[in-house]
């Protein structure tokens, strides 16, 4: 699958993230289920107790003690199943056997699996199967199924996905960087904005890949959390003042319009993704061909986001006073000075910063 292929995260997603956690290296119930594994015995476990699990349960004895990986391994030596509590702190019920309502449709096959698909299906809670024959962990969430792998298999994919984030990072500085600088001669055009949102989105759909790799490694993924957070430092601030400072202006609250935009750019697929036409559409900015050439105008978010030590209050107040870059690069000291919370002192360290940033960016575009 493309990095650009992600969609955006659903309810069930969620859920089976969160499972997928709670197995991850590190945890005492991967642990437990590794331990199973060598001892190639298989086993049943359900995390979490209720009403619908009690009803389906026969035979087998309550425990009621804290949870360890050495019970665990012992309990699942004998058949049936083992229930825990559903943060598995706790062993509640082993030796149980499960009779889920055999009406649930299952492709699965095995009496293990075909039992854990049907409980998943019937109740709330993560069922996870242990297979002595094919040497697998498998966690049933819901209708769905995830088979759980070794630690060495998603570490290679997840250092192939960082050496293509670390290639989209490279060229979504290079766009942003001749952005800023068109931005300062006024010369943007929609395909310059376009492009940087498109950048940014891929980046980000990017680091949601790697983040999945983070949570099944556990404590395993935590260099790779360190690299992963040092590319992606500033994205998201970045999207937000992209779409705040060309995003058409709409009725009602700036927040709500720069959230149904993120809505809009989220809901692109992969391939909707790579044409320019659709992503203008989706940030409001036309589309068709002929849109991506005309002029636009930044309010001056992102710029005045870059000038130090000034409050994001401050921010919002110049850019409403002046109404666009261009007018906020023109204002003298005394110009900046009339509006509200700005004194001499952070006029003239406006005026310098603005200075700095547009000469450093016209540098940095033609030298």
């Amino acid at each position: 699958m493309s990095p650009t292929d992600r969609s955006p995260a659903t309810d069930a997603d969620a859920l089976m993230r969160a499972a997928i956690a709670q197995v991850a290296p590190g945890t005492l119930l991967r642990d437990g289920l590794e331990r199973i594994l060598r001892g190639r015995t298989g086993g049943l476990v359900v995390l979490g107790f209720d009403r619908t699990v009690e009803a389906m349960s026969t035979g087998g004895f309550a425990i009621d003690v804290e949870f360890t990986a050495q019970r665990l391994r012992e309990l699942s030596k004998m058949d049936g199943a083992v229930i825990c509590d559903k943060d598995a702190t706790k062993l509640l019920r082993a030796a149980v056997q499960l009779l889920p309502d055999p009406s649930i449709p299952t492709d699965e096959q095995g009496t293990r699996h075909r039992t854990a698909d049907r409980v998943a299906k019937q109740t709330p809670f993560v069922v996870v199967s242990v297979s002595k024959s094919m040497n697998t962990i498998a966690l049933y969430v819901g209708s769905r199924r995830y088979v759980v792998e070794g630690s060495a298999a998603i570490l290679s994919r997840a250092n192939q996905a960082l050496a293509t984030l670390e290639r989209y990072k490279m060229r979504l500085d290079e766009v942003n960087g001749t952005l800023s600088a068109l931005e300062i001669e006024d010369l943007v055009t929609v395909r310059d904005v376009v492009n940087v949102v498109q950048r940014l989105e891929m980046v980000r759909r990017i680091s949601g890949e790697i983040d999945d790799y983070v949570v099944e490694l556990g404590t395993d993924g935590r260099l790779l959390t360190l690299q992963l957070d040092e590319l992606v430092a500033g994205v998201d601030a970045e999207r937000a003042l992209v779409v705040r400072d060309y995003a058409p202006a709409t009725t009602g609250r700036r927040g709500n319009a720069v959230a149904s935009v993120f809505d809009e750019v989220d809901a692109l697929s992969g391939t909707d993704l790579i044409d320019l036409p659709l992503v203008a559409r989706a940030v409001g900015l036309g589309a068709s061909n002929d849109a991506l050439d005309q002029p636009v105008s930044p309010r001056g978010f992102r710029l005045m986001a870059r000038v130090p030590r000034l409050p994001e209050v401050v921010v919002e107040r110049l850019v409403e006073h002046f109404g666009g870059l261009q007018k906020l690069l023109a204002a003298n000291i005394d110009e900046l000075q009339a509006v509200e919370g700005v004194g001499e002192t952070r006029a003239r360290s406006i005026r310098e910063g603005l200075s700095r940033l547009a000469e450093s960016s016209i540098l940095e575009r033609y030298v």
